[in-house]
């Protein structure tokens, strides 16, 4: 009865952190003449991605290869159909052409790198090491060229108007964030304690739990933060957080977990769901490239998509 309780708790907790994180991260981005994306593929990423680099940490440590990999596979499956579907339903998300032709590609490349390093059942360290430092590449990379590129005259009339709004000091702003991502983080921490004690009290397998009940409970952040993005109409913030986060759990949270202790995983994982994560990659970059945006036609799809994915995962 407790562990059930804990379930609005923590999602009244994440709901007010995504404000927060919101909130200082638009502050800060137009304090420092940076554009929303770039904020959204670092910092915000990078702090809704904390539970799971925390979450496949653990779960390497303690000999659960399939968490940890089954982890980041759902998460970023849950990314893109469920949070970026329920934000499109919500609101048609737009898309700028920076995202289109450097960090969607980014993104799907990242995906398929995956492949040479797991298809032998094991994540070795040279392997993990490896993805580490793809992913400071792809950091560094990615900040340079939006950097140069917000100050640059090619702006669209929503960051030039953005750019003209007051802003607080950087003080607040930094302050806005640090709340936020606690909250997110103490948030999605009770929500996925509680919902997979339920899980395994109706016998669930480790897999399935990685896969569902991790993978969503540690896309909370991402969730809650893209809903809160959208509905206050800063899609660069919602497209920077779905597909940073995306590019930092397959290499970051891969590469720090295979880095911290070597896992091996199922057959499963190497075969089926790896080419869902990849499919519903694609799918998502072809949508935004088709139209420049995420209309709620595709919204629609990509929900569907994310609930006949879970119907999978719970009678294959």
């Amino acid at each position: 009865m407790f562990d059930i309780l804990l379930l609005p708790i923590g999602l009244a907790i994440l709901i007010k952190g995504a404000d927060w994180l919101v909130e200082g991260a638009v502050m800060l981005a137009r304090r420092l003449g940076l554009s929303p994306l770039v904020i959204g593929l670092t910092i915000v990423a990078m702090g809704t991605s904390a539970p799971e680099v925390a979450a496949s940490i653990a779960a390497a440590l303690s000999g659960s290869g399939d968490i940890a990999v089954g982890n980041v596979y759902g998460s970023n499956i849950a990314n893109l159909a469920l949070v970026g579907g329920l934000c499109a339903l919500m609101r048609p998300i737009q898309v700028q052409p920076a995202s289109r032709r450097r960090d969607l590609p980014l993104m799907i490349g990242s995906a398929l790198l995956l492949w040479p390093f797991l298809q032998s059942g094991t994540l070795a360290r040279g392997g993990a090491l490896f993805l580490l430092l793809l992913f400071v590449g792809i950091l560094i990379y990615m900040i340079r060229s939006e950097r140069k590129r917000f100050g640059s005259a090619i702006l669209s009339e929503e960051e030039k108007q953005y750019l003209q709004k007051p802003s607080r000091g950087v003080g607040i702003s930094t302050l806005f964030i640090f709340l936020g991502l606690l909250a997110l983080g103490l948030g999605a921490r009770l929500t996925v304690y509680s919902a997979s004690s339920i899980g395994r009290m109706i016998g669930l397998s480790e897999a399935v739990i990685g896969m569902t009940i991790v993978a969503v409970g540690t896309s909370l952040p991402e969730m809650i933060t893209c809903l809160v993005a959208s509905f206050r109409k800063h899609d660069d913030l919602s497209i920077g957080n779905l597909v940073g986060s995306n590019i930092f759990n397959t290499l970051l949270v891969l590469g720090a977990a295979g880095l911290v202790k070597p896992f091996s995983i199922s057959t499963r994982l190497l075969a089926s769901d790896y080419g869902i994560m990849v499919a519903v990659s694609v799918m998502f970059t072809v949508f935004a490239l088709i139209r420049g945006s995420i209309n709620r036609t595709a919204g629609g799809f990509l929900t569907g998509t994310y609930l006949s994915y879970l119907m999978y995962l719970f009678f294959y």
